[in-house]
């Protein structure tokens, strides 16, 4: 870390946001960062980086592509001396203002929601982006800070984390960066990213942009400068500009047309920025069209509209492709200076033309993040951010004439998710135009959809190939196994019924033999096949009984007998199983059924314990207090047995302790050396974590029953400086 070179950064910072700073700003964020860049505490992250050393660069492009504020300049730098502990949340705030104990939060709220080495888990990805959507601030910032890192870690050594920092950086970043209208960061996080994961593909597009750079450069000064006269005699003020594509714009070309460099015919776009007050913009852009459109062959296919009704993320533009001078077809994008900035800048610069807290429509994207976090498969989330990130939306009406916005390739389908999951359920195809279309049928720009639907229709596995948005397809994986458990619960119902209608007490153990010999492999697959009506109930009952009989040839002599009579005969193995462990009595008096012990609670012998059926026909034991008791209770009342610890406990169990205390010398010798001088308990595992004086930490230990259980957290209690011991 060069710490010199760090404080000179900062100071052309400050000299480069000096108007906006408050008096005191300067040396309250030198005296901080200082005190963080000569703290001992190991704070650097898995490149060797210094949190000073990226916040200072953050900033710095924050300053220069966003144009931020002073509130946010002085967050990212407060956090990351804060997060090397040289101050409080408390003192940032004295220092710098309450609307910095804002930010500070969601940044601490972001942190904990990462995960260094696997970014996309369903918990951290969701706690992520929901804190997120409670500022936009801390988005941006976020983003720039990937921005930053990808430029610092060029000459890293440590290839395998700056190849998944790439990953994240084109399959997160990006997007979220083009979601917002941060076009210039979002092509420099995909050509960075490129560059790291696809070294070779990415230096030969550069040279080969570099070698007909003249060659380009002059095209373009020949098609800029008649346009550039006959825009003068249109009396237009502007200004013409022609920007090459990204590298990996390029090259998902090649890869997409399946051609050489040298087949990508639009490898840039002519800019043309009109200065023109803002109730005369559309007026003006539309005459420039018709200029550019005069002097050249249009291809109407290529027209993107933008003027007229915006993206979500605030980006207003016309873009048309001409057929320029020696046959060449040339994009063309029209828009004035504000629209210009709002396409640089993004959201950032929406609220600064708009005077208002967000971008138009950016609200209904986070809501629509949010419940898809919340009643989902939060591992399908990335995709509902990589789907449409980079293609046109397309516009269509309601038969009352409401216009709604959709992405490029949705079907009827889609649109009726769209709409309402209910419609969604219920659809069987569409009117437009006065004609009958189906399910399958694609969306075009101007179409009036009427719905088409019905009580009878119900939701279908193959809807899944159908839809084309992710905001769909959860919807209806959704709806296909809320469908998936009603039936399920009916097939079990018929089938009890049938066994009790022939008075046939049912044997897990025979029962998952039927199941088997009629050729399923899974207890959700054979009721399924009873509810479509492929598997006749009564034949299941026909094949248990020829079955159960088989191996009790004296079953047909005996009467039948009731439960508290039932006295269960175990093979040699459920035999050793059951001699090993406690015996456990289930419901009415039964025992030797086969069980196991719920995770989620770790029972051991002397718990107030209830059984659970589970989907699969075997029973999960539950402590009466466990976490998810209450849950099991109230939406599954008709799958809880009774359950209860019967004879002499001879099996050892695994609990685990929660210890929390000051953190003295020696204490961890002491709590383990009073569960080593009990031959009767075994510790499996210790795990210790020491903060600010204070330490805690789980002890997993093997014991044999509740009563050795509380004899141990009273003697864990005596050690001098334990403050707690409890059993999670």
């Amino acid at each position: 870390m060069n710490t010199a070179h760090i404080l000179s950064q900062f100071d052309e910072l400050m000299a480069s946001v000096a108007e906006h700073l408050h008096d005191g700003d300067e040396a309250n964020l030198r005296e901080i960062l200082t005190a963080a860049l000569v703290t001992e505490k190991e704070v650097n992250d898995e490149f060797g980086f210094h949190p000073v050393e990226r916040a200072v660069s953050s900033s710095i492009l924050m300053n220069e592509q966003l144009g931020v504020g002073r509130d946010t300049l002085m967050a990212i730098l407060a956090y990351a001396a804060h997060f090397c502990g040289a101050g409080s949340v408390d003192d940032m705030t004295r220092r710098f203002g309450e609307e910095i104990r804002v930010l500070l939060t969601g940044f601490a709220n972001v942190r904990s929601a990462q995960s260094k080495h696997e970014f996309v888990q369903s918990e951290h990805f969701g706690g992520l982006l929901l804190s997120l959507a409670n500022d936009i601030r801390v988005m941006l910032v976020l983003i720039a800070d990937r921005v930053a890192l990808m430029r610092m870690i060029r000459d890293t050594k440590a290839d395998e984390e700056r190849r998944q920092v790439s990953i994240e950086a084109a399959t997160l970043w990006a997007p979220l960066a083009h979601k917002l209208g941060l076009y210039n960061l979002k092509r420099e996080l995909e050509d960075l990213s490129m560059k790291y994961l696809e070294h070779d593909a990415y230096y030969m597009i550069r040279e080969k942009l570099s070698a007909t750079k003249a060659a380009r450069d002059a095209y373009i000064d020949r098609f800029i400068t008649p346009l550039a006269e006959r825009l003068k005699q249109e009396g237009l003020k502007f200004h013409i500009k022609g920007r090459t594509k990204s590298i990996h714009s390029i090259w998902q070309k090649m890869k997409k047309q399946r051609c050489a460099f040298e087949g990508v015919y639009d490898l840039f776009a002519i800019r043309i920025i009109i200065d023109a007050p803002e109730n005369r913009e559309k007026q003006q852009c539309w005459q420039a069209y018709s200029v550019v459109t005069d002097m050249w062959q249009p291809n109407p296919k290529r027209l993107r509209d933008w003027l007229s009704v915006p993206k979500t993320n605030g980006y207003e533009s016309l873009h048309i492709t001409v057929m320029g001078p020696d046959g060449k077809w040339v994009e063309v994008q029209i828009r004035t200076e504000r629209m210009d900035a709002i396409a640089e800048r993004g959201v950032a610069a929406h609220w600064r033309y708009k005077g208002v807290g967000r971008a138009a429509g950016l609200d209904g994207w986070l809501e629509a993040v949010r419940t898809s976090i919340e009643e989902g498969n939060r591992r399908e989330v990335l995709d509902s951010l990589r789907v449409g990130s980079y293609d046109d939306e397309v516009y269509v009406f309601t038969p009352k004439g409401d216009l709604m916005k959709i992405g490029r390739g949705a079907t009827v389908l889609d649109f009726a998710y769209h709409i309402h999951s209910g419609v969604g359920n219920q659809c069987t195809g569409a009117r437009i135009g006065g004609r009958i279309v189906s399910l399958r049928h694609q969306l075009h720009s101007g179409d009036q959809v009427e719905i088409l639907t019905s009580r009878t229709q119900v939701p279908r596995q193959e809807w899944l190939h159908i839809a084309q948005t992710a905001r769909a397809r959860q919807k209806i994986r959704m709806a296909l196994k809320e469908q998936q458990r009603r039936q399920t619960i009916f097939a079990k119902e018929t089938l009890e019924r049938k066994f009790r209608l022939r008075r046939v007490a049912v044997e897990e153990s025979i029962m998952d033999r039927v199941i088997k010999r009629l050729g399923y492999r899974v207890m959700g697959e054979f009721y399924m096949a009873i509810a479509d009506g492929d598997l006749d109930a009564q034949t299941v009952v026909d094949r248990y009984i020829e079955l159960r009989d088989s191996l009790q040839p004296t079953a047909q002599t005996e009467a039948i007998r009731s439960a508290e009579e039932f006295s269960f005969t175990a093979d040699a193995e459920t035999t050793a199983r059951t001699a090993a462990d406690d015996v456990m009595v289930i419901d009415t008096n039964l025992r030797g059924i086969d069980y196991q012990l719920a995770h989620c609670c770790n029972p051991i012998y002397g718990d107030e314990v209830f059984g659970f059926v589970t989907v699969g026909g075997g029973i999960k034991i539950h402590r009466c207090d466990c976490p998810n008791a209450e849950r099991l209770h109230r939406e599954f009342p008709y799958r809880i047995v009774n359950a209860k610890w019967s004879g002499k406990g001879g099996s050892k169990y695994q609990i685990t302790l929660r210890v929390v205390g000051n953190d003295d010398i020696g204490i961890v010798n002491n709590l383990t050396s009073i569960i080593s001088k009990d031959e009767r308990l075994v510790l499996r595992s210790i795990s210790i974590d020491s903060n600010d004086g204070l330490f805690s930490g789980n002890l997993v230990v093997m014991l044999d029953d509740t009563n050795r259980l509380d004899t141990l957290i009273k003697k864990l209690k005596t050690v001098k400086g334990v403050m707690q011991v409890k059993r999670i």
